[in-house]
């Protein structure tokens, strides 16, 4: 609470908001950790071996699951500059997903989850979308503004 009796945590949605964040980063820390898994995973076979059936290097599970990585750790981040730009990663991750298992013809079962995902991020980073674009940015990067000279 603030001095004035304020609470600064945003009460209940926030608290609820937080918890999506984290569940959602849990969902895609073990899909990147996953896909760095030798063998068989306990999703099924090598994502080596699932890479290469859907026309990828090989080596290119360690790039999706860097980013996914990258991205599950944006979210947790209690910054709408991390988290949009988090919820950013993962949408272009999930983009080449959905896409991926349209042109293999997956199976629904297999397909479902990059498509739903899609949707939930795209949700994360309009929600965390910045008010102006330069707030992505970091600081000493930014373009002056006219206010600052």
């Amino acid at each position: 609470m603030s001095g004035d009796g304020r609470r600064l945590d945003g009460g209940r949605p926030g608290r609820l908001m937080t918890v999506l964040y984290w569940f959602v980063a849990l969902e895609f820390l073990v899909g990147a950790v996953t896909k760095y898994l030798p063998g068989e995973t306990p999703f099924g076979p090598p994502y080596a071996m699932k890479f290469v059936e859907w026309g990828y290097p090989a080596w290119m599970r360690f790039v999706v699951g860097a980013l996914e990585f990258l991205g599950a750790v944006l979210l947790v981040v209690p910054s709408r500059r991390a988290r949009f730009l988090g919820a950013t990663v993962l949408v272009f991750v999930l983009t080449g997903a959905t896409t991926t298992h349209i042109v293999n013809h997956d199976t629904w079962s297999e397909s479902v989850s990059a498509p739903v995902h899609l949707v939930i991020m795209g949700i994360l980073a309009l929600v965390n979308w910045p008010a102006r674009w330069q707030d992505v940015l970091p600081d000493r990067v930014r373009p002056a503004r006219p206010s600052d000279v």
